[in-house]
């Protein structure tokens, strides 16, 4: 049998690569849907073809290598996207690059736990937060209310001990068991620096009043308040660091199994920059905007549409613009016709005479369709679509400016050739 592989470094959408993998760390990759494909090399016996999709990062597969998924766009860019997914009312007042610190780390393990652990040590730095909770439990004096059907039915209305329940002042809340079950993560993730490690270690410490999350179950939830304001840029990220950890599989013939590490989909964050940009750019329009917003494209209701965002006037009532966010490179003609079809069908739904697409990528800032067979309106033309790229390489003020551009071009309607 050949010898798994330690590590394997692969490369967002990059070509793929053929790795030496024992049978069953490949099914696991193959059956994660971390990968776009993990297929046995029928060129090369004991190896396997690994390609990446859309997901960035590192995961240690069971019994096999560390697989780390390095992104297209760079690390500081990549956190500048998800900071202001997370808090777009600072990043939008803040465009400086760095509103997640990531620190000088070109990876995105390190630079994610370099950059929890500054907003966990930042949420900390006035102390651990503490809140009311209710406790049950047996004890040998009543506090609280006695717990009057548990009595009976443990213990026949017999005293002590006796089942009461009260409220205690503690740091065992929802808001410290998400930030210490996220460090407990990290330090259990590949390529986290020492440095990193230990300052992580320390903060686990501080939060040790507060009992672990069982692995698997939800997160406890949390209400935004005057009191948590100070931890609340740390919850969004550790929340963030905890849906993207520990991917499960289940490999055919095998029980289910987890993978330590952190996973970025890059489809679902260019997705939602662009959408929760384009809602803040609306606002000097006094336009509103809703994402995800559901429709269906029959009469019958059996064929549903959710596109990424639709813009309404400032009383929600009226749509005046549809856009869909595609995290991927143009073709070389520059068309995707799959996407055309997609936004004039969202078009057509909602009565509208525009829809627009943003790309990650492209060799074109804009470009416009107009649709043959649909009807003119007073203009004298048919429904158009726009066409717009990004640059995501670009510094973050440059960024917003396209999307003030964008969002100008929504609220007015204005169509311009290039």
């Amino acid at each position: 049998m050949t010898a798994s592989a330690t590590e394997v470094v692969l490369r967002e959408y990059g070509a793929a690569v053929s790795v030496p993998l024992d049978a069953r760390a490949g099914q696991a990759l193959a059956a994660s849907g971390i990968l776009q494909s993990a297929t046995p090399d029928p060129h090369r016996n004991g190896h396997w073809l690994l390609r990446a999709g859309s997901k960035v990062g590192a995961v240690r597969v069971p019994d096999g290598p560390v697989v780390r998924i390095t992104p297209k766009t760079p690390v500081r860019r990549l956190f500048f996207l998800l900071g202001f997914s997370l808090d777009p009312g600072r990043a939008w007042r803040d465009s400086r690059e760095g509103v997640i610190e990531s620190g000088a780390y070109d990876d995105v393990v390190p630079a994610l736990a370099h950059a929890v652990e500054r907003q966990i040590d930042g949420a900390l730095r006035q102390g651990v937060l503490q809140g009311y909770r209710e406790v049950e439990e047996s004890a040998l004096v009543v506090r609280g209310r006695l717990r009057e059907a548990e009595q009976i039915r443990r213990h026949f209305g017999r005293t002590p001990p006796v089942e009461i329940a009260y409220d205690a002042y503690t740091p065992d809340i929802a808001e410290n068991r998400i930030l210490r079950a996220a460090t407990e993560r990290l330090l259990r993730l590949p390529d986290v620096p020492g440095p990193v490690r230990r300052r992580l270690a320390h903060q686990r410490v501080r939060l040790a009043d507060a009992l672990p999350l069982i692995r698997g179950e939800d997160l406890p939830r949390w209400q935004p308040s005057r009191l948590n304001s100070r931890y609340q840029p740390a919850l969004r990220l550790t929340e963030a660091v905890l849906r993207g950890t520990s991917p499960e599989h289940r490999p055919p013939g095998t029980d289910r199994l987890a993978m330590d590490g952190f996973l970025l989909d890059m489809n679902k964050l260019f997705e939602d920059f662009v959408t929760v940009a384009l809602r803040e750019a609306l606002r000097d329009h006094a336009l509103t905007a809703r994402l995800q917003d559901p429709h269906h494209l029959d009469v019958a209701g059996l064929v549903r549409l959710r596109p990424d965002l639709v813009v309404r006037t400032g009383d929600g009532r009226t749509p005046v613009a549809v856009v869909d966010a595609k995290y991927k490179v143009e073709k070389g003609d520059g068309l995707l016709n799959a996407d055309l079809y997609q936004a004039l069908a969202y078009a057509t739904v909602l009565g509208l005479r525009e829809a627009h697409l943003v790309y990650a990528a492209g060799r074109r800032p804009r470009r416009f369709h107009e649709v043959r067979g649909t009807v003119p309106e007073a203009g004298g033309r048919g429904v158009w679509i726009h066409q717009h790229t990004l640059d995501l390489s670009r510094e973050p003020e440059h960024l917003l400016m396209a999307f003030r551009e964008i969002a100008g071009q929504l609220a007015s309607g204005r169509r311009e050739e290039t």
